[in-house]
């Protein structure tokens, strides 16, 4: 039996070494020799005998292995894990856009489950958690003695079941919710003309592009997305990717690339210096180079802040908002073989720039934090007619009052109007787009100045020929 345990991890040992990502500790990595490799796996497989033997109750010993597995992973960062074939195929279903759960991106941080983000239109969205919770219990189960994975699948089951989860905000008490799993069906690219809240019908129209995620569908929504706001002739483009917890990497190359015309968009380094990779944009500005503002929060991960951080670094789009959440690390599955796999960290990105996304994130170029949009006038103003004692009631006029419990639904429109973000976003590419047309005016207005003044020498030169002619002729006619 030690012998068999001991071929299983020298198997895994390699994948170990190879991808194992530098420690952020100062001092320098002892590396083991082949025979202290040898020992440590070793005594690994005695560990794993005793506990098996000895344990009060009887043990599962593909649990007890997987545990290992997952925690020589879990103790390169928090993002590497390994995926029994389960997790493996639940990893590539909800890759793909259709998953079932409560819709909520999350990690592992100091032993606890912090939320990344929320997915649109999920129970989790609707329940009002935030990018930046702390989950601590699922189901009054602490999450502490819980790998990642394991947390994940106490969240998930058959839609229409309830789980219960307890929440820590910073700043606010414990609170406990209870949601209901549904099928999570993920709508990549949500697009829309909008306009300032009050403004008139006629005002100037901007193309709203929300992007929830990076999937392998996200790319092709969005050209669809950008030829149909190209026919309608908006201004500029506000790219709304608040709350995006990542995705693909090469769907992010893909949206980036379809604002750029030229450039690097990212470049990932691996653990040797020679292991670089640089991706470029192609020819073809989909947007036809009008104005740009993409919103980003901390919620704003991974695939997010490398679309933000290219627009940026290239000069093709204003960034506003908050800073970001900063995960620039690159992951890949390698798959074992048996339907297994490992989830592991192999590389990091970097702006054009040379900025590295890990643990700073995408520091916007107008920082604008969310607020609450206070109304200073009421619509019905306490000084008014029906405001006086004992005036005359309006027979025709409809009950207004709602009782307490009777929540006001929103509208678009409504939702828009409080969401200071947006508006503020929105503000900032009509000044652009105000700011292009006058540039152009003035650029047509010198090229005119130019030909005019071009024509004005000709004509002086035209002039002067003349009356070196005539003096000539009156020089000739006077002999």
């Amino acid at each position: 039996m030690l012998k068999k345990v001991l071929v299983l991890f020298v198997l895994l040992t390699p994948v170990f070494a190879c991808a194992a990502e530098k420690t952020k500790k100062e001092e320098p990595i002892e590396h083991l020799t082949d025979e202290q490799i040898y020992e440590q796996l070793k005594k690994l497989a005695l560990v794993f005998e005793t506990a098996r033997d000895n344990f009060v109750e009887e043990v599962d010993e593909k649990k007890m292995l997987e545990a290992a597995m997952n925690g020589m992973l879990g103790a390169l960062d928090p993002h590497s894990s390994y995926l029994s074939a389960d997790d493996f195929k639940e990893f590539n279903d909800k890759s793909h856009g259709e998953f079932g759960g409560l819709g909520i991106q999350i990690t592992s941080d100091r032993g606890a489950v912090r939320v990344i983000s929320p997915i649109d239109d999920t129970p989790a969205e609707k329940a009002g958690i935030k990018a930046g919770d702390y989950i601590t219990h699922i189901d009054d189960e602490q999450v502490f003695d819980m790998t990642l994975n394991q947390a994940v699948k106490k969240m998930k089951g058959r839609p229409g079941t309830k789980v219960k989860l307890t929440i820590i905000t910073e700043g606010k008490e414990p609170r406990t919710l209870t949601l209901k799993r549904a099928i999570i069906k993920v709508d990549s690219v949500k697009y829309e003309e909008k306009s300032l809240a009050g403004a008139d019908e006629d005002a100037d129209k901007i193309g709203y592009i929300r992007i929830s995620d990076f999937g392998a569908t996200t790319s092709k929504e969005l050209k669809e997305a950008l030829e149909k706001l190209e026919k309608k002739n908006v201004i500029g483009y506000v790219v709304d990717v608040r709350n995006n917890p990542g995705g693909y990497l090469t769907a992010a190359i893909d949206v980036a690339d379809a604002f750029l015309d030229s450039g690097e968009i990212v470049s990932t380094r691996g653990r040797e210096k020679t292991d670089i990779e640089r991706v470029y944009a192609k020819k073809g500005d989909l947007a036809n180079g009008k104005p740009v503002v993409v919103l980003i929060n901390h919620g704003s991960a991974s695939a997010s802040e490398i679309v933000a951080g290219a627009l940026q670094d290239n000069g093709r789009g204003l960034v506003m908002g908050s800073q970001s959440f900063g995960k620039g690390s690159v992951q890949q599955q390698k798959p074992l073989g048996d339907g297994t796999a490992i989830h592991i960290t192999i590389a990091r990105y970097y702006t054009p720039s040379g900025r590295s996304i890990q643990n700073e994130g995408i520091t916007p170029d107008v920082e604008v934090l969310q607020s609450k949009v206070e109304v200073l006038e009421k619509r019905e103003s306490m000084y008014s007619e029906a405001s006086f004692k004992n005036a005359l009631k309006n027979e025709n006029a409809k009950d207004k009052k709602k009782s307490d419990d009777e929540e006001e639904e929103l509208t678009d429109e409504e939702k828009d109007a409080l969401d200071y973000q947006l508006q503020r976003a929105m503000d900032m590419v009509i000044a652009m787009s105000k700011l292009e047309t006058r540039a152009k005016e003035l650029a047509e207005q010198n090229k005119d100045e130019e030909v005019s003044e071009q024509e004005k020498k000709e004509n002086e030169k035209v002039d002067e020929k003349i009356k070196k002619t005539e003096t000539k002729k009156d020089k000739k006619s006077g002999k």
